[in-house]
């Protein structure tokens, strides 16, 4: 029976995406890993693999095709000893697999190329290649549809969409069935091992209730309203691209339903800059390169982890059922890229230390401008700094960015007149304000949150210790 290949959600929040290229033509042998497509998502470029083996019997949407709905067929395989063209008269049908699964099996390279903006210089971009019409079928039946991705434990569970399919509409827990695919990912056969071994019934999941009132959206003016306060031929319309749609409905979500309350303090930076200055003095040479070069950047990122090891209240991300108490400081860093921003993540960043840091950041910094980052490596954290200090701001308020429940801030260092022992001084001071989500992460609290990071960085040797 022919597979049809369906688009992938190479993450958790991915509803869409654009189809830039297929590796693959009709006729192609593939295998089980084999790279056939790069999908572009809102944040970068993912090749992604194939689940099963067999021949291309038909490309249904075209390269550079744009908004491709996820689990929208794509392509039809012909499985192994079937016949290819009867493969393609058929079309979509029964079997359904995904180039690959959410378990971010992609490997993350991207086109550089491909992924720049129009707004970036480069001229304006080709129009896409028209979609090829499908052959058959159009949304995929409910008898098809491979079901919510399993969880355990807090984690997801990595398994085919064949796989979640068969043991969705069997009745099967699929958590409880260990994967023979790579990664461990479960597929096919170990759900038809654990049918036959007679596996348990799913748990039944809790029911929505309905009586739970969705968000309310603002509207605000209609494309037509706004445009017709200007004159014609006064302006130019630039696309939304991925990013900046999902820039724009993730802040807008979060600062209708966050409700923010903001800390401010000022520290002194003369320590700080002062250890900064000795450490790269001291840091070791190889191939004429020394083995790090700490900014500021980075012992604020380090100050602010350690702050949230300190005060574990604050560390937190809001549920309407419960109170998340993480057990690490994973912390986002607002990295600015053509056409938007995004957000790669120092993982449990309390543990490490300031050159491993300041060498991650320089890392995830210059794949994140060229759109290479994996998605594991900018969803999630447990908070964010955003510095604009380089720019010469001297402060400002950051918007909360879910599931954080705290975005830092961070301003200019700057020559400013102190009062010390009773006597007017000079001091290298910097503004930081501290975004809070006020439903789990109070005035008070944020406070102590900000004077433990305050310590750090004007006691910066405890952050060697």
């Amino acid at each position: 029976m022919p597979i049809t290949i369906t688009m992938p959600a190479l993450s958790p929040t991915m509803e869409e995406g654009n189809l830039a290229k297929w590796l693959v033509k009709e006729g192609d042998t593939v295998s089980a890993g084999d790279v056939i497509a790069e999908i572009e998502t809102d944040k970068a470029t993912m090749e992604v693999e194939a689940v099963d083996e067999g021949t291309i019997a038909s490309i249904l949407v075209a390269e550079g095709t744009e908004a491709v709905k996820v689990n929208a067929p794509i392509a039809v395989l012909a499985e192994e000893g079937e016949d290819v063209a009867e493969a393609a008269k058929a079309g979509p049908s029964g079997g359904s697999a995904p180039a690959s699964d959410q378990s971010g099996s992609a490997s993350g390279e991207a086109d550089a190329a491909s992924e720049a903006p129009a707004a970036s210089g480069n001229g304006a971009e080709a129009p896409p290649a028209p979609p090829k019409a499908a052959k058959s079928g159009g949304d995929i039946p409910d008898s098809v549809k491979a079901g919510p991705v399993p969880v355990k434990d807090g984690q997801k569970v990595f398994a085919s969409p064949l796989a979640r399919r068969i043991a969705n509409n069997e009745g099967i827990d699929i958590t409880a069935i260990s994967g023979s695919g790579p990664k461990g990912r479960i597929v096919k056969r170990d759900v038809e091992a654990a049918l036959a071994s007679g596996a348990r019934p799913a748990a039944e999941a809790p029911a929505a209730k309905a009586d739970a009132p969705a968000p309310a959206m603002a509207v605000g003016a209609s494309s037509e309203q706004v445009l017709a306060n200007f004159a014609e031929g006064s302006y130019e319309l630039v696309k939304h691209d991925g990013m900046r749609k999902t820039i724009a409905k993730r802040l807008q979500e979060s600062k209708q339903t966050i409700p923010h309350f903001y800390v401010t303090v000022d520290v002194e930076l003369d320590a700080l800059l002062a250890l900064r200055s000795q450490l790269n003095k001291a840091a070791p040479v190889k191939d004429d390169k020394p083995a790090y070069k700490l900014s500021v950047n980075d012992m604020v990122i380090k100050a602010l982890a350690l702050a949230l090891r300190d005060v574990p209240d604050a560390n937190v991300s809001w549920t309407d059922e419960a109170m998340v108490k993480h057990r690490h400081a994973d912390v986002g860093v607002a990295v600015s890229i053509p056409g938007g921003l995004i957000t790669p993540i120092v993982r449990r960043a309390e543990e490490k230390t300031l050159s491993a840091i300041s060498n991650e950041m320089k890392d995830l910094g210059a794949r994140a401008k060229d759109r290479k980052l994996k998605p594991e490596e900018y969803q999630g954290g447990t908070t964010a700094v955003s510095n604009m200090g380089m720019m010469g701001v001297k402060d400002f308020a950051a918007v909360v960015n879910p599931p954080h429940a705290t975005i830092l801030a961070v301003g200019a260092g700057e020559q400013r007149p102190v009062v010390k022992d009773g006597a007017l001084a000079v001091a290298t001071v910097m503004s930081v304000t501290l975004s809070t989500d006020h439903r789990c992460v109070d005035g008070a609290l944020g406070a102590e949150l900000l004077a433990a990071f305050k310590g750090y960085v004007e006691n910066p040797m405890g952050m060697l210790v």
